[in-house]
């Protein structure tokens, strides 16, 4: 993979630099928000990595800088990296566009392969949501409608989807064979009236039409 790293810990972004490097990916840039554009312009990553909290004010320049990538290069993935969950923020990066998206908490991540998985699952289109990221969002879903008509089940499946998680990874997660998986995602396909499509990610598109509710 071909990764820049946009992080304001000086300690984190270069340990991360040598760790992707090691593994044998490269890492094109590491950088501030400023530099970030520039960089991806003159040779756009597979996937950026962008923390939250960067400068000059430390609050939101790295959320805006992951909406802004996107919007003007979407064929780059956008993993964000952080301390925090910034839900109003998250589900505006979502709904930017629905793959390639990614946000992690620092603190979560324990395995670095787990880590590496994730890049390579945003890299390719895919999504990966932290657990607690999935579930703060949910929680400020102002309009149930939608929810409501999903069983326990497949609002539990529905969450998995949301992290990330194949049909065989939930089967393992809920202790059902992965038939019974399939059949819960295409119920809720269904309820989210989401039909086969050749051109749209259907899982993802389910994730983000029950976040924009």
């Amino acid at each position: 993979m071909r990764i820049v790293i946009a992080e304001d810990s000086a300690i984190l972004r270069e340990g991360l630099a040598q760790l992707l490097t090691i593994r044998g990916h490269e890492v094109l840039a590491v950088v501030d928000v400023p530099a970030l554009f520039e960089a991806v312009a003159v040779r756009p990553p597979d996937v950026a990595i962008v923390d939250i909290r960067l400068p000059p004010s430390h609050t939101d320049e790295g959320l805006r800088a992951a909406i802004r990538l996107r919007r003007e290069w979407p064929g780059t993935g956008v993993l964000i990296f952080s301390q925090y969950v910034e839900t109003a923020f998250v589900a505006e990066l979502l709904a930017g566009g629905s793959e390639g998206v990614g946000y992690l908490l620092k603190e979560r991540v324990v395995q670095l392969d787990d880590f590496v998985e994730a890049l390579h699952r945003v890299a390719a289109g895919g999504t990966a949501l932290d657990p607690q990221v999935v579930t703060q969002l949910f929680g400020r879903t102002r309009h149930r409608d939608l929810l409501t008509e999903l069983t326990p089940r497949e609002r539990e499946v529905l969450g998995l989807m949301a992290q990330g998680r194949s049909n065989t990874a939930i089967a393992g997660t809920i202790k059902v064979s992965e038939r019974a998986v399939e059949k819960h995602v295409t119920n809720i396909f269904g309820k989210f009236d989401l039909p086969p499509s050749d051109t749209d990610h259907r899982r993802v598109l389910a994730v983000i039409r029950y976040l924009q509710n």
